[in-house]
């Protein structure tokens, strides 16, 4: 267990340095570009099959344990050292991690975007593979930074050299926030380190905040707060996130709100919760504001970009849509209570998986039709998909109702849970505050209700939400040919839809793993 936990991490990297080298004469296949292609598969294939068996030789009976753990000195004088562990909250996000990677990897040996050398192209994947991981899986604080920041360089660069129009504006844009936050996330993990007398995760989780003075986890949570917030994104930090989405290829798009965002509200179950208990407790509840704002103004803005006539892109909707979701996530957060966690970790998986799915779906009709815009889509002379691509509407249908959460699917139950959490949060929090916003986040589920079902109305039915009538069987077609699903696309969707599925109709096997682990760390580590 130990060694697939190591391997899950390194394998990416040493896979990236392979990708920049000359494939061997026997494995060009038909030209060199093909062979880095399918390196990338394989390497990100065998990762996958690592995380499984991780996965299955993971003690379930034993949750909230840390399991196949390596902890082995780096930097003596500073007390870092490489520290590795799973446990309930952190295996279903490298599981996720993997798999979206996989199938990002498989989709673009179909689908290379436009731009330079495949080799720098897969090597920039892996290594955001790595990072992401790695993320998931260190115990130790500088360990976390370096790896929370490991991943910015390879999405800058996805963006930036493979992305679309105004791509490099958009990739700036992102590195200089989540750099900016992340120095003032670091200035709180050194403090806490100073202070606390380690970077062990695992020990100051179990101290559980008493070698830390109520300033000092105040101070703490409020720096590595902002470094968290930007990443998840919480509003108003998020307005790097939709430049990035709309520019970014496909997959860039998929793993940016499949696996990154998740690396903040993680941090802040990880770190926030048990370590500096205090502070979580006095900034909860602007927390919990900020994220009932972002739920009612993502979907107010999706609303907007929704409706006829404002030259809405689908891919900056599906961006905005992120930062209302994610602000269920910090909502069941700021709640500290067993419910609003496990809630939020279970939104956060949903997210990733549905999500994923939609970005997909959208480069899929962006590379068919030309363009991702609302207006052109729609109208007479619009996608028209349940006509024209039937199963590529049918899936796009069911992207967007397990996205505003359908009961059976995985996004309801996150969004659940969160509200239920609100109804009755921690002692010592405003029960009127809270059900304030839980009413908040409620009218955000209508509204995303709302918006998305406009969305399915003018792409898939080809009105353009005018009241005109036009139904699939008379819209007129659109320039060009217009593909059905492909089966490169059927493979790489399908386990995204599957596991949709089973989580919502199953969540108790995400729970089951969830829930004791994080009762533990509610309770310091004990």
């Amino acid at each position: 267990m130990q060694i697939l936990l190591a391997a899950i991490v390194v394998v990416p990297l040493v896979g990236a340095v392979a990708a920049l080298l000359p494939a061997p004469p026997g494995l060009k296949g038909k030209s060199p570009e093909q062979a880095v292609l399918r390196h990338g598969v394989t390497v990100t294939g065998a990762v996958l099959a690592l995380s499984v068996a991780l996965a299955a030789g993971f003690d379930h009976d034993h949750p909230a344990r840390m399991q196949a753990t390596t902890d082995i000195s780096w930097i003596p004088a500073l007390g870092i050292r490489i520290h590795l562990g799973v446990d309930g909250v952190s295996l279903p996000l490298l599981v996720l991690t993997a798999l979206l990677t996989f199938l990002c990897a498989l989709y673009s040996y179909h689908r290379m975007p436009a731009g330079p050398s495949p080799k720098a192209f897969v090597a920039l994947i892996l290594v955001l593979e790595s990072g992401t991981l790695a993320t998931f899986a260190v115990l130790d604080l500088m360990l976390f930074f370096l790896a929370f920041e490991m991943v910015l360089i390879p999405m800058y660069f996805l963006i930036a050299r493979w992305g679309g129009e105004s791509r490099e504006r958009a990739a700036w844009r992102f590195i200089l926030y989540t750099l900016l936050g992340s120095v003032v996330m670091l200035l709180g993990l050194l403090l806490i380190g100073i202070k606390g007398g380690t970077f062990d995760m695992v020990a100051l989780a179990t101290d559980n905040g008493s070698s830390l003075s109520h300033t000092t986890q105040l101070i703490a949570v409020l720096a590595i707060g902002v470094g968290l917030a930007v990443k998840a994104p919480m509003w108003p930090l998020h307005s790097w996130l939709p430049d990035a989405h709309t520019a970014a290829p496909t997959v860039g798009s998929v793993l940016l709100a499949g696996v990154l965002l998740k690396m903040g509200t993680y941090g802040f179950v990880r770190i926030v919760l048990p370590i500096t208990p205090d502070g979580a407790h006095t900034f909860a509840p602007y927390l919990a504001a900020f994220a009932a704002v972002g739920i009612v103004y993502g979907s107010l803005v999706c609303l907007a970009l929704a409706r006829s006539g404002a030259k809405g892109d689908l891919k900056r909707l599906i961006a905005y849509s992120s930062v209302g979701h994610m602000g269920f996530v910090l909502l069941g957060i700021a709640t500290l209570t067993p419910t609003g966690v496990n809630g939020a970790l279970f939104a956060n998986i949903a997210h990733g998986l549905i999500t994923g799915l939609l970005f997909f779906l959208v480069g899929a009709i962006k590379d068919r039709y030309g363009t991702s815009d609302l207006d052109s889509l729609s109208g007479a002379t619009g996608a028209a998909l349940y006509g024209r691509a039937p199963r590529l509407g049918g899936l796009l249908a069911f992207g967007a109702v397990a996205s505003l959460g359908l009961p059976g699917l995985a996004g309801f139950w996150g969004e659940m849970l969160a509200m239920f959490a609100s109804f009755r949060p921690a002692d010592g929090l405003s029960r009127p505050a809270f059900l304030t916003f839980m009413a908040l986040a409620g009218l955000g589920t209508l509204l995303t209700a709302a918006y998305l079902l406009v969305v399915v109305r003018r792409v898939c039915m080809g009105g353009d939400g005018d009241g005109d009538g036009v139904t699939p069987a008379t819209a007129p077609s659109g320039p060009g040919p217009f593909a059905d699903v492909r089966s490169y696309e059927f493979a790489a969707w399908t386990p995204l839809v599957v596991l949709t599925v089973l989580a919502g109709l199953w969540p108790a096997a995400l729970l089951g793993l969830t829930d004791p682990a994080v009762q533990q760390l509610l309770a310091g580590g004990k």
